[in-house]
């Protein structure tokens, strides 16, 4: 639908007519944004820290779980080893009940899967991505779900990108690929690529973030993605 498409693409933006197409996870494919919050709070007070209000959380989803530690949080970093290992753990055992799929998000894979090449570039670790998605029924639709290692301190989202364009050309050349995210990380690291994003408003990021860090087109809803990409 075109009207689901808050700013469109211009005609050399590089959208249309992909062959593969990268999605972020937390607020793009899923609404992670309680299993965040509660994760978190648990964290910060299993080390003697104050939680932190949802809202103020919420703005924080995105990056690594370091940088958000570190430059929004200012956890000391002695503290930093535990808090990670507890956040963990309790994602771990309640993330997956405390995680929604976004409305429409089914359908529009469904629609997807064996016209374009699908894969997953999220800053949450890689099995733990893999895991989430297995639990909400969603990872048969990906070739690659790509994500940091465990033992990663930080890895730029420009890493993650190129690690899940790598994957999909083990098995064929990718020759035009497209990312969606709803952070401005997103739109960052997929650029260092040479990849067009997509941005899209039902996730964290707001659309002056997406457009202020030069996201291609705006999406309002899942069901406009398909005529985006003239697919």
């Amino acid at each position: 639908m075109i009207g689901a498409i808050a700013q469109p693409a211009e005609a050399d933006s590089g959208l249309t007519h992909p062959d593969s197409v990268l999605f972020d996870l937390d607020g793009t494919l899923i609404d992670s944004r309680a299993a965040f919050v509660h994760s978190m709070n648990h964290a910060l007070q299993a080390v003697g820290l104050s939680p932190r209000a949802a809202a103020e959380l919420h703005g924080y989803l995105g990056p690594p779980i370091q940088e958000t530690l570190t430059a929004h949080l200012h956890v000391p970093a002695e503290l930093l080893g535990p808090v990670i290992a507890s956040y963990r753990e309790h994602y771990a055992a309640h993330g997956a009940a405390e995680t929604t799929v976004y409305p429409g998000i089914f359908d529009l894979l469904e629609r997807l899967h064996g016209r374009v090449r699908l894969a997953v570039a999220t800053s949450k670790p890689e099995p733990t991505a893999a895991q989430m998605l297995h639990a909400l029924g969603l990872d048969a639709f990906f070739e690659a779900i790509c994500g940091p290692r465990l033992e990663a301190t930080s890895e730029p989202k420009a890493v993650t990108v190129g690690r899940a364009l790598e994957r999909l050309a083990e098995r064929t050349e990718v020759r035009r690929a497209v990312m969606v995210g709803d952070r401005l990380y997103d739109v960052i690291g997929a650029r260092q690529h040479g990849l067009p994003t997509i941005g899209v408003l039902w996730g964290v990021g707001s659309e002056a973030e997406l457009r202020g860090a030069g996201a291609a087109a705006l999406l309002a809803s899942p069901d406009g993605l398909p005529a985006l990409l003239g697919l």
